[in-house]
């Protein structure tokens, strides 16, 4: 660099500065606030508490459950309090007796943008749920197996409105069930989670469905982030 470049260059203010440090601690405090969400979303999901796990969604949200798509209040209301509610509590918004659905967030990436007004998140859930044997008459016909394991990801979107972080996109994707006894290798894919009909035919079915299949299958959930050394986006024909 010559004399006069170095005399004519622009010299970063205090304002300058200052802006760049408030921008870099806002998306800091974005993508804990996000991971905060998330693992709140486990939690209440853990102890059954579906009504608050709606209320993590924005009105114009929408969930993705074993390819079946429910979009807006109405369908996130309809996946999460009249099917998952209705079946596994009767109703009833809370943990019952004898029930275990332990849903941990694990492995999280999360990108936040420039401005921080929304977020990507993956995630890892290794469940583990089942019914006591001493539960086990109220629970016929509403759950495959005793205690089983799941292995899923999830691949989110997050929006801040007026403030506060939201799910705006919720897709989860379990691979593999296994059955406590039998194990992953095992076990057959469960596959009455998958939706075969959509809402109003199925009253708690999605508002579209899309092609799944569980583990022996292997697909990639694609990641929304591009790969940290080489900069490149992952394509499944690579």
């Amino acid at each position: 660099m010559s004399m006069t470049d170095t005399m004519t260059a622009p010299t970063p203010t205090t304002d300058d500065a200052l802006s760049t440090l408030t921008r870099r601690v806002d998306r800091l405090e974005a993508e804990l606030a996000v991971r905060r969400l998330q693992h709140s979303y486990g939690y209440y999901l853990d102890k059954c508490l579906y009504q608050e796990v709606a209320d993590l969604f924005s009105d114009d949200a929408e969930a993705i459950f074993c390819g079946g798509v429910y979009r807006g209040r109405a369908g996130i209301n309809r996946l999460y309090l009249d099917r998952f509610r209705a079946r596994f509590t009767q109703g009833h918004n809370g943990p019952v007796f004898g029930f275990l659905l332990d849903h941990p967030q694990l492995q999280d990436v999360i990108s936040v943008n420039s401005d921080a007004t929304e977020a990507n998140g993956r995630f890892r859930c290794i469940m583990q749920a089942g019914v006591h044997a001493s539960a086990r008459e109220q629970f016929a016909g509403r759950t495959t197996h005793d205690q089983w394991w799941e292995g899923a990801l999830y691949e989110n979107t997050y929006v801040r409105e007026n403030g506060v972080w939201k799910i705006k996109r919720l897709d989860y994707q379990p691979f593999w069930h296994a059955e406590y006894a039998k194990g992953w290798a095992q076990t057959e894919p469960m596959n009455a989670v998958i939706p075969i009909e959509t809402y109003p035919v199925d009253p708690v079915g999605p508002d579209e469905i899309r092609p799944f299949a569980l583990f022996p299958n292997t697909d990639v959930v694609d990641f929304h982030y591009a790969h940290p050394v080489t900069g490149k986006a992952w394509t499944e024909s690579e």
